[in-house]
């Protein structure tokens, strides 16, 4: 307990799975907690759970795609909290079908690329320019093996690459400050996002080269195990660790 006591810690797509269990976990161990998200209801589930067991929490309805919503997350929290110590960039979309490059719609790349690359990137511009004024903090971005290993659909996949290249980036930037950036790189996760997915809209041809190159017998990740790598990232025991891909898939793209 007590890891991240104090620490104020943003954590975007906070209103279910990873983000969800991510910000519990932080508030127990002492962080003071801002979770956004689009949807409101689902923020308030959340931070009345924080709230029931002693947590500090500010919730922020937030679309990371639009950059005034951002600039207000940032400012609501310097606002509230006076800092910023911790980024949990862990909002992200996929497209329906998992479509190859071959097949991939003009309105899915838009989409996709909105939320997971330009929304990361507005976050992290807006934190860290706030992180400077301390000389401190700390980036955990949430990307996925897709952006590894290219199983996925292209416009999922593209973005999830990216997000990795920029964490290197922003570790290059600010290396030799004690402003770090780290991504973690989950397989398959048991979420909401994932288990509302149509089986019937799969493309079965990516579908089938994703199964020649994982084992996909091999459990998925829960939640908890992915929040628990983003509290060590977060926390000063990683103060160290920067500019680095950690992979969480229980070993199924070996």
């Amino acid at each position: 307990m007590g890891r991240l006591k104090d620490k104020v810690t943003i954590i975007t797509g906070g209103n279910s799975g990873v983000g969800a269990t991510t910000a519990l976990l932080f508030a127990k161990e002492g962080a003071k907690v801002v979770i956004s998200a689009r949807r409101e209801t689902q923020l308030i589930d959340v931070a009345n759970k924080i709230k029931q067991e002693g947590g500090e929490v500010l919730t922020v309805v937030t679309d990371i795609s639009k950059p005034n919503d951002v600039k207000n997350l940032i400012s609501k929290t310097v606002e509230t909290f006076g800092k910023i110590d911790v980024l949990v960039n862990n909002a992200g979309v996929l497209e329906s079908g998992l479509k190859p490059i071959d097949c991939v719609l003009d309105e899915d790349i838009d989409y996709i690329v909105d939320i997971n690359i330009k929304g990361t990137m507005y976050c992290m511009r807006e934190a860290t320019n706030e992180m400077l004024k301390t000389g401190k903090g700390s980036i955990v971005n949430v990307s996925s093996i897709a952006g590894v290993s290219g199983c996925g659909g292209a416009a999922y996949v593209s973005s999830k690459a990216a997000i990795i290249g920029l964490t290197s980036h922003t570790a290059l930037r600010f290396a030799g400050t004690d402003i770090r950036c780290n991504v973690v790189c989950p397989g398959s996760i048991v979420t909401p996002m994932v288990s509302d997915m149509n089986p019937t809209n799969l493309d079965k041809n990516m579908m089938a080269q994703m199964a020649k190159h994982s084992d996909m017998s091999i459990q998925p990740c829960m939640p908890e195990d992915v929040a628990n790598i983003l509290l060590f990232l977060a926390s000063d025991e990683s103060r160290s660790i920067t500019g680095q891909t950690i992979i969480s898939d229980f070993g199924s793209t070996l």
